[in-house]
């Protein structure tokens, strides 16, 4: 499939079914380590992604920025948590996950159709 769908498909690869094959084993894959380790480990996953989409993919760059940044959004989604349910509070692992899941799949998104 790296090569090429033409080629894949001339090789005997079912595409549509290696595709979903892959997503869901990526899926489980991916909430598995979310589960095992918690939910902020999800900043980890999101934020250099992120910080690679205006930095590219030089690391000198990234690492920098990626250290800025996650306690930022960690910081950001506690004062939201808060501010939020005012009485009470909403775990700062909720709201991470509310706030960086949309953004996360908007990231893939976009990458993916830009390689179309």
């Amino acid at each position: 499939m790296a090569r090429g769908d033409d080629q894949a498909r001339a090789l005997g690869t079912r595409l549509t079914t290696t595709r979903v094959l892959g997503l869901a084993a990526v899926t489980l894959l991916c909430g598995a380590a979310t589960a095992a380790c918690g939910p902020l480990v999800f900043v980890g996953l999101m934020v250099p992604h992120a910080v690679r989409s205006f930095t590219g993919p030089d690391l000198r760059w990234v690492l920098p920025y990626a250290a800025v940044l996650a306690p930022v959004l960690l910081l950001a989604t506690d004062v939201l948590g808060r501010v939020v349910a005012r009485p009470s509070e909403l775990q700062v692992g909720v709201v991470t996950a509310l706030v960086g899941g949309p953004v996360f799949i908007h990231l893939i998104r976009r990458r993916r159709m830009a390689q179309l």
